[in-house]
């Protein structure tokens, strides 16, 4: 049934406010895995050579005190 299916194709209000959720999750996920890189490239930190953090510029106590920043920071 063609017009059916237009219809239902149609922007509704359920449909809109499936549409802002899904949009939402998808958002939350997103920035969770965000959050979760940058807990990773901060432990990385604490696997550096002395030498290593000299190349970028960090101390080991800078480069431990970055690693033990909390994930969401």
């Amino acid at each position: 049934d063609t017009i059916g299916t237009i219809q239902s194709l149609r922007p509704t209000t359920r449909n809109s406010a499936w549409a802002r959720l899904v949009a939402s999750l998808i958002a939350m996920a997103n920035r969770f895995e965000v959050m979760a890189a940058k807990h990773r490239s901060r432990r990385v930190l604490l696997s550096l050579n002395d030498g290593q953090l000299k190349d970028i510029g960090l101390s080991r106590a800078d480069a431990h005190g970055e690693a033990m920043r909390p994930f969401w920071d």
